[in-house]
């Protein structure tokens, strides 16, 4: 990559930074409000072992 190209590069990724903060502090906002609520463990384990149970298959498929 040329030197211009990382130095757009950089100030993209900055903007981009800047332009998603204010969901950001929102976001840990809610969840320092909501630390006290019981996790949903399940919700999030559930669909990644299917996941990984598509991909141990697509792999075996190979």
């Amino acid at each position: 990559m040329a030197t211009w190209e990382m130095i757009l590069a950089g100030v993209v990724a900055v903007l981009v930074t800047m332009w998603f903060m204010p969901g950001i502090r929102e976001s840990m906002k809610r969840n320092k409000e909501n630390a006290d609520q019981p996790k949903d463990w399940r919700g999030l384990l559930f669909p990644m072992v299917f996941v990984v149970l598509f991909v141990l298959l697509l792999i075996s498929m190979v």
